[in-house]
């Protein structure tokens, strides 16, 4: 029985990527920010809920990352998996608490951040994995990252391949630094989760007339998520580019100094 660790594990893939997970017979951790969704997803496991837990957290800031990961390491000594599944579809200007952009704030850092706190218990497992999903972004070394990590005047458009790609980065420096753990990038593809709520008007409407033609189920979405769980035969870094499709992934190679240069800066930021 492994335990694993589900940011974002209350709704839509990673939710779906639970129930799986729990139906192997593993010990789930779900963390999410609402209460009430993290008490339905329990509720959704039916007998096997006593082998999961929920804890409500909020990734979107420093203080919330630090405090979602004392309490995790109190309650458990080690984490075999850890699979990050948070993301917001923030595209105006908007600031947290700690004067990032919510986008890079917790679609690429709280990931840095929690593993980071978390990798005393990932140590003691006998094969830790760690699992980042993305919107779909192949690992290139194209990507500007000169406004990275404020990102000022906040552009979708401009700035979400950055952000994405230092989540493939971040695999690789794991990979490298962390002997014995598997680190690899999934591409979520275009399942309708709750993300869509914070969407400009016209995404939400076009993704209603267009999604039953574009849009892949979260039983999709989840597989690779759930396989790259029950495999061990593979080694990162690695990215599954399709979803639904566990058996195609590809090496993560990118350039060692802009990783090495994105994880100082990401440790400057948290002090992780």
């Amino acid at each position: 029985m492994k335990t694993i660790l589900i940011a974002g594990g209350n709704s839509g893939i990673g939710l779906q990527a639970a129930r799986d997970l729990i139906a192997d017979g593993h010990r789930l951790v779900l963390l999410g920010r609402d209460q009430r969704k993290g008490k339905a997803a329990l509720a959704s496991f039916g007998t096997a809920a006593d082998r999961a837990s929920f804890l409500a957290a909020d990734l979107s800031t420093h203080d919330g990352v630090r405090d979602a990961a004392d309490r995790i390491l109190a309650q458990h000594e080690r984490i075999d998996v850890l699979v990050h599944t948070t993301g917001v579809l923030a595209i105006q200007e908007s600031r947290t608490a700690d004067g990032l952009h919510p986008f890079f704030a917790v679609n690429y850092l709280s990931r840095y951040h929690l593993t980071q706190l978390l990798l005393p218990a990932l140590r003691r497992a006998g094969r830790p994995v760690v699992l980042m999903m993305t919107a779909a972004i192949e690992p290139t070394d194209d990507a500007d990252f000169g406004r990275f990590p404020r990102f000022g005047d906040f552009s979708f458009g401009r700035d979400r391949k950055p952000v994405q790609l230092a989540n493939h980065h971040y695999a690789a420096h794991l990979t490298r630094t962390e002997p014995g753990l598997a680190a690899g990038v999934l591409n979520a593809g275009a399942a309708k989760t709750d993300i869509m709520r914070a969407a400009p008007w016209y995404m939400r409407a076009g993704a209603k007339v267009m999604g039953p033609l574009v849009f892949d189920s979260v039983e999709t979405a989840a597989h690779n998520v759930v396989e790259a769980v029950r495999r061990e035969d593979w080694q990162g870094p690695l990215y599954w580019g399709k979803p639904g499709k566990s058996e195609q992934h590809a090496p993560i190679g990118l350039s060692a100094a802009t990783t090495q240069q994105l994880m100082d800066t990401s440790h400057t930021l948290t002090g992780a």
